[in-house]
């Protein structure tokens, strides 16, 4: 079976978007749990970026090293930097700053509903950029029934309010960045293997953190245990998986199929969170649950 018959089939794309999402959610709890061994507080945004540096330094490394075990081309031609810096600079490092700087003036529940609007902003970003892939009412009612389902979801983590401030405003432009990423990640791979951007962009973004992120908190300011460095390997390996699963699946569909899967991210996170961390799980990230499944159906249903 081909790449593309694989990814573009119903249960491709269900297993491919189920393993990215499921991988980007279990990052939540594992997050959390490297942050208390190596002593990072939630006001120490420098900190963060600069793991966030390594992670993501870590994660393409891995990628190269398995493309050369693997004897594949390491396919990379001096005109496709600018594709490659655009793709990383949005994808990954715009990203990932605007997202720790505005989940450190935010409340962890508006930061965890804020981030489910990605999929909004890859619809509405597909409808402008592709003539076959523009939005209607099923897709826009597929979307609002599962954007209810990551309120659902996490409506028992803490007050929920609707305050619009800075910080809010950062997570808004964080998603969008990761919108933008991965459509201009999709279009990349006409050009390139999907393992070569995946690797390249991770690179660049990495790079641009670790500059960041040094600057702020010091080359090397973590202790790292056995377990801490087998955690920050997991954060990597799961970022390079996710992101290769990911592009294949924007490289052979609509942009609007498969967007709402993105919804199951914050579902896997509190799943995982309860199993990781002993955090209890409600009913309504069961209803929530149901309210994703529901939307991804609608959407993709012919």
């Amino acid at each position: 079976m081909t790449a593309e018959k694989f990814f573009t089939s119903k249960w491709g794309i269900l297993i491919a978007a189920g393993g990215a999402t499921f991988l980007w959610g279990s990052a939540f709890p594992v997050l959390k749990l490297s942050y208390e061994l190596l002593d990072i507080h939630p006001h120490e945004i420098g900190e963060q970026i600069l793991f966030a540096g390594y992670r993501f330094f870590l994660a393409a490394l891995l990628v190269l090293l398995f493309l050369y075990i693997t004897k594949r081309k390491l396919d990379f031609q001096k005109g496709q930097l600018q594709t490659i810096a655009s793709i990383g600079f949005f994808q990954t490092f715009l990203q990932y700053i605007l997202f720790y700087i505005g989940l450190s003036l935010s409340t962890g529940i508006q930061g965890s509903i804020i981030a489910g609007t990605t999929s909004f902003f890859q619809i509405i970003l597909a409808h402008f950029m592709y003539k076959d892939d523009l939005i209607n009412w099923r897709k826009v009612f597929g979307l609002l029934i599962g954007f209810i389902g990551v309120i659902f979801v996490n409506i028992t983590q803490g007050a929920l309010t609707l305050n619009i401030g800075i910080g809010e405003i950062l997570l808004l432009l964080a998603m969008v960045s990761a919108a933008f990423g991965n459509i201009l990640a999709k279009n990349g791979t006409t050009k390139m293997d999907v393992a070569n951007l995946t690797s390249y962009q991770m690179l660049v973004g990495a790079i641009g953190l670790l500059l960041i992120g040094i600057f702020s908190a010091g080359f090397f300011p973590f202790t790292f245990t056995i377990q801490a460095f087998m955690m920050l390997l997991y954060l990597a390996l799961l970022s390079a998986v996710g992101f290769i699963l990911w592009n294949n699946i924007m490289k052979y569909n609509k942009v609007g199929k498969v967007s709402v899967f993105l919804f199951l991210i914050p579902v896997f996170g509190v799943f995982l969170s309860s199993l990781l961390l002993q955090e209890p799980i409600h009913l309504f990230v069961l209803a929530g649950l149901v309210f994703v499944a529901t939307g991804i159906i609608i959407v993709n249903r012919k």
